[in-house]
């Protein structure tokens, strides 16, 4: 039977870690592979490598297992990573097996049958010795829970108010007490409760809550002889009596079709454990694997989410046996479209109610639900109206949202006191992982227990004695007990009562489905390689340049076209949201669902003032575009859309209801009318500089300033000709500012307080000169721009004109202009007469390339630091010619060991996200050339990281075409 084909989604569950999913995609092309094949469940490949010698990768997917020749320490490495998406994105070659395969193909087999071989059931060596240690170790247990007996008793007794003041020293001497008797669960569940003692408003609910089911543990501990075995079984593995695993492995074995639900890490002191839950397919039965790992380990990954195993289960015994181990498995992982058995709300209670009954210490029990949707209180509700709580810190599911967009899925998740913790859910065949929940606080929960059984633990039974009567609902609990230890008990009773009697809710309005999309998916390979942007260590060189790498995708996405895959816009919303450049991407991307997310959270709601979904119809039931009644998304892309279509209509339209908008919509609105600007526009323009808002004056302002022949621009001109004429000998400029701003300049947007450092009437004079056409110069003047930017000015007004000048060919784009500034403002002349810093980037960017070309070039050879900020202010998407000359720029300095080794790595990092990606072997090369020759290893390494980048950005590109 043929091996099912992973997903890229498997492939990069079973990553180690960020970093060598990131890794792993550079080693993921066929480029990289000079022979692979699948010779039955093992896939291999020889992988190209720094070395002569390529690496060795093996597969076994049937574990999954690996093996690969490199020195690295993670498993699975880059390089089985990246031949598992080699054969998941594009499949591998058909080549026979070579010979190191097969060797360690049939190693895995005899392994495999040495583990299968029946095992040695002798029993121990000495069974009396065994015998006797048993008897040892359980006299001392017995002694310490009786310890810890009248240390609960105790506690109540005198109060737990005084624990609030003692914090939890006492719990962890007991704890340590614990320990020593080898009770190491019950040491454990004391130590945790110390960290509960007057922490948050509700702790001394938690505290007796909590300390009443150590109570009930130690009683049951009590009569252990006397317990049913598999409660007997329970109440041992809570204390903490070991059970080895070939006792496990000894047990019945139960075989089925084992759907891999989704895992939850937690971390506890030092060791982080991992909870996988499974579910048979035929039997029904739900089992938790657990894997455990120190800091710097990984897991092993060889039950993967989302996909479904033929394999024999071993259960843990207990009374409610959900722990297995996996005992041996049949073939390979397949995906799991859809799990079985999944029910709705009141079973998914009754199986909760059930499972406490049988272990009343457990904290929560795994359901799967069928049919369920999101509420906006938090909640889901399933099709016959029952709702559950989603539990504190995951009650906002934007994950689920995006992904299902409102829609009935099935949903696996935790239930437990607090509610659901999600764990994965499936929409139309997709396996969607559910996303870490936000940590809650210890108010977050809500209280529990009784008020008067919290008042007399509270006091103490020594200064108010309990009688023992206590009801719940209207029903006595009957525990009958008296003092501290009838406290206890009366908590546990209680506790469990109320735990195990949940009911579901009901009257929770579902949200509304989302809208179809009105454009296609952007392809798989694209989008894996955006959920590695989208995460923390996604991409090499660190947080600024995967910002970059991740503006630069989006550009690439707009270009191409097609909306966001679900799971990610959650995340991308997020950057619009912190990066307002990045919004109109992010806008057009994230299509209809991506406004639907947003109009159910507050702070996605910047999306609403895009122009959004310029593809959809203009008129229609349905279209979103109502003028009157939508959103001011959906207005100005109506207004965009009709102005395009129809220009004079769209004006009219606008003006007929102008002074009844509130400013920031009037701004926006009249931003709009920049799609078919034309003199016709001029009168509803002027009108609007009458505005009593600035933003709207600056606005009209701004596309008036467009229009050459527009009112404001007679006046404009009027002005700057009546200040600076030719003299008489036509060799120089004479020139008389205005004495003052009137108040027709200041309707024409004029600022009248002049910036620190400029006189009024230069300020004046430089903003009535960049509100004039440059060809009025020209044409009235005789002379060309370079010209004009050399004739002498009298009275020491030319800094002032000059400035004018260039912001006029800023915003103009005058490439002639910007030349001629340029020019006589050269970078080592200092003075007055140069111009501002800033004036004089924003005229390198009207420069065209082949004249910006010269300047960085002259400046890589003369001064670095400015270099490096005349390259950064180019962006991105350099022609191949600048990037060539950087490239040898870099290896100069690389090598230059004189050289301040800050200035390369800021030029690498620069040239990174900017040069052509083409570069990325030439940078490889050099980086193993200087290591060769013994450089210092800043100067490898900045070098590397910037192979390392342009690789991804070349894969990045590629990817798109």
């Amino acid at each position: 039977m043929p091996v099912e084909r992973w997903s890229t989604t498997q492939v990069l569950a079973v990553a180690p870690d960020p970093s060598a999913a990131r890794a792993a995609r550079g080693v993921s092309g066929a480029a990289k592979w000079l022979a692979s094949g699948l010779t039955g469940e093992v896939l291999w490949g020889l992988c190209k490598g720094s070395g002569k010698n390529p690496y060795q990768v093996c597969v076994d997917l049937s574990g999954p297992a690996y093996r690969c020749s490199c020195p690295s320490r993670k498993f699975p490495c880059k390089h089985a990573l990246g031949l598992l998406l080699f054969w998941a994105e594009t499949g591998v070659g058909d080549a026979a097996a070579p010979d190191w395969v097969r060797e360690w193909q049939a190693g895995r087999e005899a392994r495999a049958a040495r583990a299968a071989a029946p095992r040695d059931t002798a029993g121990p060596a000495d069974p009396a010795a065994a015998a006797k240690r048993a008897k040892e170790r359980a006299t001392r247990v017995a002694a310490g829970l009786d310890e810890l007996r009248r240390w609960l008793d105790d506690q109540v007794d005198q109060g737990l108010a005084t624990a609030e003041r003692s914090g939890a020293a006492p719990f962890e001497a007991m704890a340590a007490r614990l320990v020593d008797a080898q009770a190491p669960a019950v040491a454990g569940a004391v130590r945790r409760l110390g960290r509960t003692a007057g922490v948050g408003a509700h702790w001394s609910d938690r505290l007796l809550g909590e300390l009443g089911l150590v109570r009930l543990l130690v009683t049951a501990h009590d009569r252990l002889d006397a317990l049913p075995a598999d409660l007997a079984a329970t109440v041992r593995s809570r204390v903490g009596y070991p059970v080895t695993t070939d006792e496990v492995l000894a047990t019945p074995q139960v075989r089925d079709r084992w759907q891999v639900l989704g895992q939850v890490d937690s971390a506890d002191d030092k060791v982080t454990t991992r909870r996988i839950w499974l579910r048979g397919a035929e039997s029904g039965r739900f089992a938790l694997v657990l894997a455990f790992a120190a800091p710097g380990q990984t897991f092993p990954a060889d039950l993967v989410p989302g996909t479904e195993v033929d394999a024999d289960l071993c259960f843990y015994p207990g009374a409610l046996p959900l722990r297995a181990l996996v005992a041996n498995r049949h073939g390979a992982p397949v995906p799991l479209p859809a799990p079985t058995g999944a029910v709705d709300v009141r079973a998914a209670l009754s199986a909760y109610s059930t499972g406490l009954a049988a272990d009343p210490w457990r904290e929560s029990v795994p359901v799967l639900l069928a049919g369920v949707v999101p509420t906006r209180e938090g909640h889901l509700v399933d099709q016959a109206g029952d709702a559950l709580p989603l539990a504190p810190g995951h009650d906002q599911p934007w994950w689920l949202l995006a992904g299902a967009g409102g829609q009935p899925v099935d949903l696996a998740a935790e239930l437990g006191p607090a509610g659901l913790r999600p764990l994965a859910a499936w929409a139309d065949g997709c396996y969607l992982p559910a996303a870490s929940g936000v940590p809650a606080g210890p108010d977050a929960r809500i209280p529990e227990l009784p008020t008067e059984l919290l008042s007399a633990a509270l006091v103490g039974t020594a200064r108010r004695p309990w009688d023992g009567a206590l009801a719940v609902a209207g029903r006595s609990l009957g525990t009958g007990g008296s003092g501290a230890a009838g406290v206890l008990e009366t908590a546990a009773v209680a506790l469990a009562y109320r735990r195990a009697g949940i009911t579901p809710s009901a009257g929770r309005g579902r949200v509304p489905a989302a809208p179809a999309e009105s454009t296609p998916a952007l392809p798989v390979a694209p989008t894996v390689r955006l959920r590695m942007l989208l995460t923390e260590g996604g991409a090499p060189g660190g947080g600024q340049i995967q910002q970059d790498l991740l503006t630069e995708w989006l550009r690439l996405a707009d270009r191409h076209g097609g909306h966001m895959p679900y799971d990610t816009l959650p995340a991308l919303l997020d950057v619009g949201r912190r990066h307002r450049a990045l919004r109109p991407l992010v806008s057009r991307l994230a299509g209809r669902r991506g406004r639907w997310l947003a109009g159910l959270h507050s702070e996605w709601g910047y999306l609403f003032d895009e122009v959004l979904d310029s593809t959809a119809p203009a008129t229609g039931p349905g279209s979103g575009d109502d003028w009157e009644t939508g959103t001011v998304g959906e207005r100005l892309a109506y207004l965009t859309r009709l102005r395009a279509r129809d220009p004079d209509a769209a004006r009219e339209l606008l003006a007929a209801g102008f002074a009844a908008e509130n400013a920031p919509d009037r701004a926006r609105f009249v931003q709009a009318l920049e799609v078919g600007l034309s003199p016709a526009d001029d009168a509803f323009l002027e009108g609007v500089l009458d505005d009593r808002r600035k933003e709207v004056r600056q606005a009209a302002v701004a596309l008036l300033r467009q229009l050459p022949e527009s009112g404001l621009r007679r006046r404009m001109t009027g002005r700057a000709t009546a200040c600076v004429r030719l003299d008489p000998g036509e060799k120089a400029l004479t020139v008389d500012p205005p004495q003052d701003c009137d108040p027709a300049m200041r309707r024409d947007g004029v600022d009248p307080q002049a910036p620190r450092g400029i006189g009024a009437r230069a300020w004046l004079l430089e903003q009535v000169v960049a509100g004039t056409p440059l060809a009025v110069w020209t044409v009235a003047l005789g002379r060309s721009p370079a010209e004009l930017v050399a004739l002498a000015v009298a009275d020491d007004w030319g800094p002032a004109l000059r400035r004018g000048w260039a912001r006029a060919a800023v915003e103009a784009r005058a490439a002639d202009w910007a030349d001629a500034l340029v020019a006589a403002s050269p970078a080592n002349r200092r003075g007055r007469d140069r111009l501002p810093d800033d004036l004089l980037w924003q005229l390198y960017e009207v420069l065209p390339a082949d004249r910006l070309s010269g300047l960085v070039t002259d400046a890589l050879h003369t001064d670095a630091a400015r270099a490096n900020r005349l390259l950064a202010m180019l962006a991105h998407d350099w022609s191949a010619e600048l990037s060539a000359t950087v490239a040898d720029t870099v290896g100069a300095w690389a090598r230059d060991q004189g050289r301040n080794s800050w200035y390369l790595s800021e030029l690498c990092r620069i040239t990174g996200t900017a040069a052509t990606p083409a570069l990325a072997d030439r940078f490889h090369r050099l980086a193993d050339q200087l290591a060769g020759d013994g450089a210092d290893t800043a100067r490898v390494r900045a070098v590397a990281q910037l192979a390392a980048v342009l690789a991804f950005r070349f894969e990045m590109h590629k990817e798109f075409t």
